[in-house]
């Protein structure tokens, strides 16, 4: 069952190059499940037992259960479904000295930029084309081995295993081919549409291998970007598979997490509260109630988190150390919106649910980034924990994770979903 669940993740993975692939790709899980799509410029009339879900921006996709107008309280997971990587600019190629044409992009998100050298890489996202009426946005994916950074042979630089700073418009421009070269030609060819009708794009390179199986015992994966995709993956399978006749469940997928939080779709955005509110009112909950479903219930921040590497163990915290295979990571830090009780809450649901759970406190030399829950708490004051899997070589183009980790984390999901939990004061009863 491990390996099915690991085959289908690697698969999410290479059907979601860019976070408008990702959407695109849960859009599909949603429908086929039989979730009804809502548009934010339209009323929403909403059924007790239907599943819904509406987009924002291309990139951020919130999905929701619907119980009963007089459901308890709202249970969220949100993952964020972009990664580090490059974005290609306005004006694509380069000419080199009228043989070579290489691709003019900037840094998204925080990244090793020499890690991305000498490995294959294509062009995956979004068109924005003419129309009769206006514009539409249009999904491409060139899907081929397209690009490579060449990096410089070591006869010319000699110092190049001495450390030394890489210049992002000059060591990682990836070269597209000969002076001919035509990246926004290829995208259109893709998308079916003509290249003198696209009027904007985003475009991002994505790394081109699939996720594998290693270890001595198979016990170790890795994959272009588990973190966050591995995360989205279990909070969707999660999602779709569980039932609460009395709580609104609800996925919340955010892009640009890896940049801030701060487009108007993102976590740092009106987006979920926006829909929690429409929710609300379909149910006729006013203010008050409004109120009661939220700190009534709980979200789950869920993006990867740091294992002890075998190279570098001094880089953990002395005493909360965190490792492959080991279950569901909470995370603890000032950068995080996990306190004791949520915290606490998390790890019973996982316990009465048998699904191993580890914590993470950062070494104190060495403090790690935040994620998007205490930003989306800004917006919606909900107790939240931070969650995430264990995993090593984090903003790499090929991260790696524990095998087992998967299934942890779509367990304790589930789990979470289905839960009924109550506050009371300084208690929380779980059902």
């Amino acid at each position: 069952m491990t390996d099915q669940l690991t085959n289908r993740l690697f698969d999410f993975i290479q059907s979601s190059p860019s976070p408008l692939h990702t959407v695109q790709t849960v859009r599909a899980m949603l429908l086929q499940a039989g979730f009804m799509e809502l548009l934010e410029t339209q009323p929403w009339q909403l059924a007790p037992g239907q599943g819904y879900f509406t987009t924002r921006g291309g990139g951020s996709v919130m999905a929701f259960r619907y119980p009963k107008a007089d459901f308890r309280a709202f249970s969220i997971a949100a993952p964020h479904g972009d990664s580090p990587t490059f974005k290609v600019k306005g004006a694509p190629e380069m000419k080199v000295e009228g043989h070579y044409a290489k691709l003019n992009t900037e840094v998204y998100g925080g990244m090793a930029l020499n890690l991305w050298l000498d490995r294959p890489l294509s062009v995956a996202g979004r068109l924005a084309v003419r129309t009769e009426e206006g514009v539409r946005s249009v999904l491409t994916d060139v899907s081929r081995d397209l690009l490579v950074i060449p990096s410089l042979a070591i006869h010319m630089n000699r110092e190049a295993n001495n450390g030394g700073k890489t210049d992002p418009q000059k060591d990682t421009l990836p070269l597209l081919g000969g002076t001919e070269a035509d990246l926004l030609a290829l995208a259109a060819e893709r998308a079916g549409v003509r290249k003198e009708d696209i009027l904007a794009h985003d475009l991002y390179l994505y790394h081109r291998a699939r996720g594998t199986i290693y270890g001595a015992d198979r016990e170790f994966i890795a994959a272009p970007k588990l973190d966050d995709l591995e995360c989205v993956f279990s909070a969707v399978t999660a999602f779709l598979q569980s039932e609460n006749p009395e709580h609104c469940t609800v996925c919340a997928i955010f892009d640009n997490e890896e940049t801030g939080s701060s487009t108007r779709h993102a976590a740092n955005s009106t987006f979920l509260s926006d829909v929690l509110d429409r929710i609300c009112a379909a149910a006729g909950k006013d203010g008050q109630q409004r109120q009661q479903a939220v700190q009534g219930g709980m979200l789950l921040s869920a993006d990867n988190a740091h294992a002890v590497h075998p190279n570098y163990p001094e880089k953990a915290d002395p005493t909360s150390r965190c490792y492959l295979n080991k279950g569901v990571v909470v995370k603890h830090s000032t950068r995080y919106a996990t306190d004791a009780m949520t915290a606490a809450l998390f790890h019973r649901i996982c316990e009465k649910a048998g699904v191993p759970t580890q914590d993470f406190y950062n070494h104190s030399s060495n403090p790690g980034g935040g994620t998007l829950g205490l930003i989306s708490g800004s917006h919606v004051s909900i107790p939240t924990v931070d969650i995430g899997l264990a995993q090593l070589a984090m903003h790499s183009p090929y991260e790696t994770a524990g095998r087992e980790d998967l299934r942890h984390m779509t367990a304790a999901m589930t789990a979470f979903y289905s839960s009924v939990f109550a506050w009371e004061g300084n208690c929380c009863r779980v059902g």
